[in-house]
């Protein structure tokens, strides 16, 4: 039976307009208390471990062989490799306005997050070097702060603009990434503080914020918001920490005021929009739509501007919604994330219609040639956990994971070093690189990847939420009970997932096991895309079958937990077909191939004749497991007809392209 949701929730019903939200905060488990032992995600999870996060921090260092054209000439040019940690030394050194620096304006940013990634790796795999390595890196950025007596530090104005801070005196914030650097510290120094204790690079970031809460806010302050979103839940996430543990404070060498800083991430969400203030004063420069800018934000009601920036100020709404439960945020951010993922998401979770300004396009322009920044794929993939704890409804999960297994993963190569800052669903030629002129999408990868432990499990004061199917053990601490959980699964490749619930003591509580909308023939849940399961899914508690009816994505699973209970869940991974809409005309009479939360495509090298090929709704498909392709992968085979005859075709997950040498390849395929 399946229990009614009751005062366990945090419960908050209203209409806005024609918008319902129901509000039930959970919260991801802190990584220190999952450990994945898994087939899929382990092996990647060691590689990023031990290769990708020295090789972004040796690049950010200089270190690199340029592969694309602009880096080439650049070097031959200058001499050598651009180089981010010499313009904090040069800073350090009291440099200021030389009318040079290395990399763009956000590479402090870059180098900011490549440490938030790395801290939360640390916390999983502990590692001497590593955390040596950024130490000394953290050294060397509290000196260049130290050179600036009100504690402001972004290299780039300093060297190139140092009478332009935030952007003003005829500064531009949108290029100069000031407030979108900030953000990046204090989250880099609020993980690095919770992964190993120490205190030197949260401290710098709070010199940093005290110096921006006394410059920018309600008058007589300045009226500066960031020009690239990112700051505010940054903000909110030390502000959070500071007040949950006051002592802390003791430890920081600067004043540390939290309510300012609440204050400050209200300033920067809710001044959106609102360019002067009434008698015209206070005047800032507005960006549009590009930096969401262009209406006050509790008025807008679709997701627009750039991929980026747009999901994660979706991100910070959630999360402050889910903090101070007001109305308008919660309103505002199911008003974001329904127009993207109604009518604006890729079938593998990309971002991003245009390349002009990086930005989405019109409800249901989702042309197969479209950027696809991975970078936009992974802010919406926090956007949608975020969205998750707010409101405890497994779709947000199915669209992090649609993230997961296609867009984010397509971002880095199987040797860990080699990366996709686009990801097209069609290309005749489309490289991976080993550094850019933009390496931002390095640094995200390691930060989605950090986290991904956490958001295994989620959990409320009394139940659990099993929300993602990977390999692991994890502690869940109740209200009254401690929960050991050990799950063990193939997944993707396999659908049977087991999981063991071991309480401390014999208790009743809710085990909410997600039910992905896929496997339900919900392919997503505006019905953007739609297919046809032919598997049914099956769930068994202690070999006792179980009705699969979901609740908001869910089924609860509400029993007297004792030692050893084991849950058994079986989701049909088989291959389907999926389908547009009929209002996105970019692809009609096209259709894809899936399996499980996998998207696939066919790449040239397997298929000679894939540009003839037509498919339909009896098109036979086979899936088989190659571990000579890509670590190991499900190749989906078959044929496909091709003019009057039929061709055999094979299928690779989407993030295995290009792995093999580069070669064209296709998502969507035409129909006969």
């Amino acid at each position: 039976m399946l229990p009614t949701r009751t005062a366990l929730f945090t419960l908050s019903v209203f209409f806005t307009g024609f918008s319902f939200a129901q509000v039930h905060t959970v919260s991801p488990l802190p990584l220190k208390d999952v450990q994945i032992a898994d087939s899929f995600w382990s092996p990647k999870l060691r590689l990023w471990d031990t290769r990708t996060v020295y090789d972004v921090l040796d690049k950010l260092e200089g270190k690199y062989e340029p592969d694309r054209e602009d880096l080439i000439k650049e070097k031959a040019t200058r001499g050598r490799t651009r180089d981010a940690f010499l313009n904090f030394d040069l800073v350090a050194q009291g440099k200021k306005n030389t009318g040079a620096s290395d990399g763009p304006p956000w590479y402090d940013g870059l180098v900011y997050e490549t440490i938030r990634g790395a801290a939360d790796l640390l916390t999983v795999y502990p590692d001497a070097r590593l955390e040596q390595k950024l130490d000394a890196y953290i050294t060397r950025i509290a000196a260049a702060q130290a050179a600036d007596p009100d504690g402001y530090i972004n290299t780039y104005t300093t060297l190139n603009r140092p009478n332009q801070r935030w952007g003003t005196n005829g500064g531009d914030e949108r290029w100069q990434h000031d407030i979108y650097n900030a953000g990046m510290l204090i989250e880099a120094g609020v993980h690095y503080y919770s992964a190993t204790g120490k205190t030197a690079l949260l401290e710098v970031a709070v010199k940093m914020t005290n110096y921006m809460c006394k410059v920018m806010g309600a008058a007589p302050k300045q009226n500066i918001i960031p020009g690239h979103a990112g700051p505010e839940e940054a903000l909110l996430q030390m502000y959070l920490l500071f007040k949950n543990d006051p002592a802390l404070q003791q430890r920081i060498h600067a004043p540390v005021n939290e309510a300012d800083y609440y204050s400050l991430v209200k300033f920067w969400i809710e001044q959106r929009g609102v360019y002067a203030d009434a008698d015209g004063s206070r005047k800032r420069t507005n960006y549009g739509s590009y930096n969401q800018d262009q209406l006050p934000v509790f008025e807008q009601t679709t997701i627009e501007g750039h991929a980026v920036r747009a999901t994660l100020l979706g991100t910070a709404v959630a999360a402050m919604a889910a903090y101070n439960h007001d109305d308008r945020y919660i309103t505002t951010a199911n008003n974001y994330w329904n127009n993207m993922t109604g009518k604006r998401m890729f079938i593998t979770g990309g971002q991003g219609a245009i390349a002009q300004d990086e930005k989405f396009g019109a409800d249901y322009f989702l042309p197969e040639s479209a950027y696809l920044e991975t970078c936009a794929s992974i802010g919406a993939g926090f956007f949608s956990e975020r969205m998750n704890q707010l409101q405890a409804n497994g779709k947000y999960i199915d669209e992090l994971e649609r993230v997961l297994y296609n867009n984010m993963l397509s971002g880095v190569a199987i040797d860990g070093e080699h990366y996709h800052y686009e990801n097209p669903l069609v290309a005749t030629a489309h490289k991976r690189w080993a550094w850019h002129s933009c390496p931002c999408c390095p640094p995200m990868i390691l930060k989605m990847v950090g986290a991904l432990p956490g958001f295994i499990y989620a959990k409320d004061r009394q139940d659990i939420y099993v929300n993602l199917f990977i390999g692991s053990e994890a502690q869940v601490d109740l209200d009254k009970n401690k929960v050991r959980l050990k799950q063990t699964t193939q997944y993707p490749w396999q659908g049977h997932t087991q999981i063991t619930v071991t309480p401390e003591h014999a208790a009743a509580f809710n085990v909410y096991v997600r039910i992905p909308g896929w496997a339900g023939g919900k392919e997503n849940p505006f019905d953007l895309y739609t297919s046809a399961v032919a598997g049914k899914v099956s769930l068994q508690v202690n070999g006792r079958n179980i009705a699969v009816r979901p609740v908001n994505g869910y089924v609860a699973l509400n029993r007297t937990w004792k030692k050893g209970d084991v849950i058994e869940l079986n989701l049909p991974v088989q291959p389907r077909l999926v389908a547009p809409a009929p209002a996105v005309s970019t692809i009609k009479g096209k259709q894809c191939i899936a399996a499980g939360p996998l998207v696939y495509a066919i790449e040239g090298t397997d298929n000679p004749e894939m540009n003839n090929y037509r498919i339909n709704e009896n098109t036979a498909m086979q899936a088989a497991y190659h571990p000579e392709i890509a670590g190991g992968v499900n190749v989906i085979s078959g044929s496909l007809a091709v003019g009057e005859g039929k061709a055999p075709f094979k299928a690779i997950p989407f993030y295995a392209l290009g792995n093999r040498g580069m070669y064209p390849y296709m998502v969507w395929l035409p129909n006969q």
